[in-house]
């Protein structure tokens, strides 16, 4: 019995697409192009959702936009730079590394690196011990470390 509860709640965690059957193309090909593309886009609603997982009315839309530009003989470059004009770089769930988005890709390792050398420097600069002591004060402590 717990078998079988564990293989139907198994069952049910598989991924469910909110692709709806009167959207796919015909073709199947141009479909699986199509489901490609879509796992590469944001759904501008759900943030961090591709638009072939979300419910969202935007993501549909998205989802019509894309196979209506497949079924018009575009390629996936011309796919992804008509989205891409009308929503910006937002959509894409990797951006290019180039441009501004270079910047805030390297200012991260930057930050940290920066954190490290003020890091060092302060460390560097702050007397000893020792150097505070008087003449007396660090014959005894050498006195103190002998035993």
């Amino acid at each position: 019995m717990k078998r079988l509860a564990l293989i139907l709640a198994l069952g049910l965690a598989s991924p469910v697409f909110a692709v709806q059957p009167s959207e796919m193309l015909k073709d199947p090909a141009l479909e699986a192009r199509a489901r490609a593309l879509s796992l590469q886009l944001r759904c501008p609603v759900c943030q961090n959702e591709n638009i072939d997982d979300s419910d969202a009315q935007i993501a549909q839309t998205l989802r019509m936009v894309i196979r209506e530009r497949i079924s018009a003989g575009d390629t996936d470059a011309e796919v992804m730079a008509f989205v891409t004009d009308r929503f910006g770089e937002f959509v894409l769930l990797k951006p290019s590394t180039s441009g501004w988005n270079l910047m805030l890709w390297a200012a991260g390792p930057l930050m940290l690196l920066g954190g490290i050398a003020v890091a060092f420097a302060t460390l560097r600069r702050r007397p000893t011990a020792e150097a505070d002591l008087s003449t007396e004060e660090s014959q005894r402590l050498a006195e103190l470390l002998k035993d």
